[in-house]
């Protein structure tokens, strides 16, 4: 059964209450979405397995330990997601990451697919799938029935913030997965957009209206 982490670290709420802010321009929105993405990946590869090794140092021969030959695959969906990767793969550079296209229809509310290429050997691999806001939770959930077509390994949903209905579609649909978010916000307004929320990720991220 998979869980719900709201990941609280104080560093990483600072950074959001700086993204929540209007006067927030591009760039400097982008270096916290970034940055906050690092943070959050730190707490979503704690379960990585470790093995031991041996490792000489300059004064004797230590016990050490490195990851157990897991691999990872960030999967950001489009295009807001794309904001995440950077931050990701400075802590996990080599890592491989996918790319999954979704745009939501202005009057369904719900995800079209345009675009979806993983790495070929996705099968072995954990996957964390990456996007900013998990509102609906309609993107999140097509993006990993698709991933899971492929059989990964593991996946995972790292998100920054999220709406209470959002959260629960998508535990609902895929309940094996963990769900790492930053936030939870109170609701969704009539237009699908999180309350309080930051507006529209993509738009502010790419400096796009």
């Amino acid at each position: 059964m998979g869980k719900i982490v709201v990941i609280d670290h104080p560093l990483i709420q600072h950074k959001i209450s700086h993204l929540r802010d209007e006067k927030t321009a591009s760039k400097e929105f982008r270096e916290l979405v970034s940055e906050i993405a690092m943070l959050m990946c730190y707490e979503a590869t704690r379960d990585l397995p470790l093995k031991e090794v041996n490792t000489q140092t300059p004064v004797a021969l230590a016990k050490s330990k490195v990851l157990a030959g897991k691999k990872l695959a960030f999967v950001p969906i489009l295009r807001a997601g794309l904001g995440m990767v950077d931050g990701v793969l400075a802590l996990v550079p080599s890592a491989r990451v996918g790319h999954i296209g979704l745009y939501r229809d202005p009057d369904t509310l719900m995800p079209v697919e345009y675009y979806c290429k993983l790495p070929s050997d996705i099968e072995e691999r954990e996957v964390i799938v990456l996007d900013p806001m998990l509102a609906t939770g309609g993107s999140a959930i097509d993006a990993v029935t698709q991933i899971k077509k492929r059989n990964p390994k593991s996946i995972k949903f790292m998100g920054l913030i999220a709406a209470p209905e959002g959260l629960d579609a998508l535990s609902k649909a895929h309940p094996d997965i963990d769900i790492y978010v930053a936030a939870k916000d109170e609701r969704l307004n009539e237009h699908g957009y999180i309350v309080p929320g930051l507006g529209d990720a993509g738009d502010r991220i790419f400096g796009t209206k």
